[in-house]
């Protein structure tokens, strides 16, 4: 009987340091960049990256508002150009500095740069994706799908263009 209590106690050390080593294994998902919210995330070479960018509409081909930030992460200035369908926005960022995407009046006590890149006329539906084009002269450009968003959820309500 010590016998057979000394084996299972045995089982259960091995088997806990097995679970603990490969436990070490795994990836940590939370060291990786992800979008966190409703938006997605873009990096534009190693100097500009995209924050939670999503676009607000009440339908398809009505006014809407692109959302989100964007990161200058480098050590100099730069020009951003973001185009939505027809719609051409150019942007400065400063070395270091977040320009958040929003309607100017969206957030009064932010100490961060708030531009309005207004949407003429929505390219899809809410629920489907807009391609939006993000380019700077260091990095070229990229294209994403941005999401679609209504005012169903209230934070987004009064973003929405009148």
């Amino acid at each position: 009987m010590a016998r057979s209590a000394r084996l299972s106690r045995l089982a259960v050390i091995a088997t806990t340091g097995l679970a603990l080593a490969l436990a070490g294994c795994s990836p940590i998902t939370t060291a990786k960049p992800y979008a966190a919210s409703d938006g997605i995330r873009v990096q534009l070479g190693d100097q500009v990256r995209g924050q939670n960018l999503m676009i607000v509409t009440g339908a398809e081909g009505e006014a809407g508002l692109l959302l989100g930030g964007l990161v200058n992460d480098g050590s100099t200035a730069t020009n951003v150009t973001v185009t939505v369908g027809s719609e051409t926005v150019r942007l400065a960022i400063d070395a270091g500095e977040t320009v958040l995407l929003s309607a100017p009046d969206a957030t009064p006590t932010s100490t961060l740069g708030v531009e309005e890149v207004l949407i003429a006329s929505v390219p899809g539906a809410p629920g489907s994706l807009a391609d939006v084009r993000l380019e700077t002269p260091e990095a070229g450009s990229v294209t994403v799908g941005v999401p679609i968003l209504d005012g169903t959820l209230g934070s987004y309500e009064a973003l929405l263009p009148e």
